[in-house]
């Protein structure tokens, strides 16, 4: 009974002054292990729909840029885009969702039925399944802050040259982070994934821009004929 006591108080001294007992001395800690990798997996992506936004209304405004001058037909195309984009995101995250949470939701009942889990057990496993409006609201939220960079950088230029470059640089400049927080969350090397996503962002900029230009010559020509 001493030495019990004994144990305990050598215990209680550790813990507070900030030591730990280690595992050879006989006395085993309870550890609370925090499980990072669904938060990680959420931000991962948040991000890549961010990047998708970015991108996909980057590469709309570079497209109508090629062959209208004005700001406001830029401007206004690139905000439908970020409403019918984030709209988009979040009605398939909410079905993909959705379908993954009655599969995991049937599995769980299957689990109960057959009586190899406890109340608290099937507690634990309802409070883990995952929320469907919640990863729509994600998605939808993560595709308009990446929209919404070409969309700052454009609204308040009037020259049209220079519109053009301010929506490559703004949206060069986010692939480069987004690839970078990428990379740091996937653990890969940042600056082979930062070019790679920022190559990747130029070529579909660009063949955006070109592909509209030649479309809308080849219907001029075809018109005026």
């Amino acid at each position: 009974m001493e030495l019990a006591t004994n144990t305990k108080s050598i215990h209680a001294r550790d813990v507070e002054g900030g030591t730990h007992p280690k595992s050879g001395d006989g006395i085993v800690d309870d550890v609370v292990e925090v499980d990072f990798s669904k938060r990680a997996q959420w931000l991962r992506a948040a991000v890549l729909g961010a990047n998708d936004g970015l991108l996909s209304i980057a590469s709309l405004m570079m497209g109508v840029g090629a062959v209208r001058n004005d700001a406001k037909t830029m401007v206004l195309t690139g905000i439908a885009g970020l409403f019918g984009g984030a709209c988009s995101m979040a009605i398939g995250e909410l079905v993909s969702v959705y379908s993954q949470y009655d599969i995991e939701l049937s599995q769980m009942k299957r689990v109960g039925w057959t009586g190899t889990a406890g109340a608290e057990e099937m507690d634990e496993m309802e409070r883990k399944l995952p929320s469907p409006w919640q990863a729509a609201g994600a998605s939808a939220l993560a595709f308009a802050a990446g929209a919404i960079v070409p969309l700052l950088a454009a609204v308040f230029i009037k020259d049209h040259k220079v519109r053009l470059w301010a929506v490559v640089a703004a949206a060069s400049a986010a692939l480069v982070g987004f690839g970078w927080l990428s990379a740091k969350l996937g653990k890969a090397p940042v600056v082979k994934s930062s070019i790679r996503v920022l190559i990747g962002g130029w070529a579909a900029m660009a063949i955006t821009f070109g592909f509209t230009l030649l479309i809308d010559r080849i219907t001029s020509n075809a018109l005026r004929n």
